[in-house]
């Protein structure tokens, strides 16, 4: 794909997920001592530095501070140089270009395709939330398969990582939707790879070693089911509220770098809670408060409507506020008939 530099000249962006650019000894200020301090702490590459920041890179290595911003800043310049991630500074022009060529995942309903504008985004996190059985976890499975498509089918040909908290992923539901829509089902399940998070920690810990299994594995997707589930179970009560917003800030901004450093499309589901005190409108409302509110890209509210469900694009850089209608069949899901 040829997009434009901010010099004006056509510049190709390259997928560099195996070259030696990537590896930390690139970096003129990093040793050998250093990198093995890194590669100790869980950081294999440049992106890694860049996802986790440099706090982090403190806090896990023992490196002063100082030092860790300045590796960071480094990282992240060179990033920018071989043109994985933005440059600081760029024209509205060149990324208005850019953006017309944003991958997108087919939800496999018209209806939901046209409401995300075109399909689930890459480079993005867009979250979905509503009751149980409102086909969360559907369309989180049938998103696992139409990944493996190829574009003009409405996938990117590709894999995807099922990060699974809530013990919902099913192999024989990819199956099922693969069968029903006549694809090799075995090539499908051999492309999501499936990570069950035990609890907060073990949910964290796994989403800081998702770089090496991206560029591994050619992941495309990343569905998180449900980001909130071992959060809201651990820390219960008021006194723990702050405590458990400060580590569900840090993983959502995590999965937001992640996003954009790998170019990967990331989908995640949450709960909802009643609000008592709502006296008119629906009653609803999504877990996690401001800190996933302000994180998400694109926030989605699904209902039931009958034998249908209702998706309504609540919160949006661009789209509009509107609702569509959409059903879960045999093969996942698709438009009402």
């Amino acid at each position: 794909m040829v997009l434009e530099a901010d010099d004006g000249e056509p510049e190709e962006r390259h997928n560099y997920s195996d070259k030696s650019d990537l590896m930390l000894d690139t970096l003129d200020d990093i040793g050998p001592t250093t990198k093995g301090f890194l590669e100790q702490a869980g950081f294999k590459s440049i992106k890694d530095l860049v996802v986790r920041g440099p706090v982090d890179v403190s806090e896990a290595t023992g490196m002063q501070l100082d030092k860790s911003v300045y590796i960071c800043n480094k990282a992240r310049s060179k990033l920018e140089e071989i043109g994985i991630i933005e440059k600081s500074f760029t024209k509205a022009t060149i990324l208005y270009e850019k953006r017309k060529n944003e991958e997108r995942i087919s939800t496999g309903s018209k209806n939901l395709d046209d409401l995300f504008g075109g399909g689930i985004e890459t480079r993005a996190i867009t979250e979905i939330y509503g009751e149980y059985g409102t086909g969360k976890t559907q369309l989180c499975h049938t998103l696992c398969v139409i990944v493996n498509l190829d574009k003009p089918q409405g996938g990117l040909k590709a894999g995807a990582l099922y990060i699974d908290t809530e013990n919902t992923f099913r192999p024989e539901r990819i199956v099922s939707i693969a069968q029903a829509r006549n694809l090799d089902a075995d090539r499908i399940l051999d492309n999501v790879l499936v990570a069950k998070a035990y609890n907060s920690a073990h949910q964290e810990l796994i989403i800081e070693q998702t770089g090496p299994v991206i560029d591994a594995n050619g992941i495309k997707l990343i569905v998180v089911d449900s980001m909130v589930a071992h959060y809201r179970a651990e820390f219960l009560g008021r006194s723990t509220l702050s405590e458990r917003q400060q580590k569900l800030n840090k993983f959502m901004h995590i999965l937001l770098r992640i996003a954009a450093t790998y170019g990967v499309a990331v989908l995640a589901t949450n709960q909802i809670q009643s609000s008592p005190d709502s006296i008119f409108g629906d009653p609803f409302r999504p877990i996690g408060g401001h800190v996933v509110a302000h994180t998400s890209t694109y926030r989605v509210y699904l209902k039931r409507s009958g034998k249908n469900r209702i998706a309504r694009m609540v919160d949006s850089p661009y789209h509009p506020e509107r609702e569509v209608l959409f059903t879960l069949a045999e093969s996942g899901v698709e438009d009402p008939v």
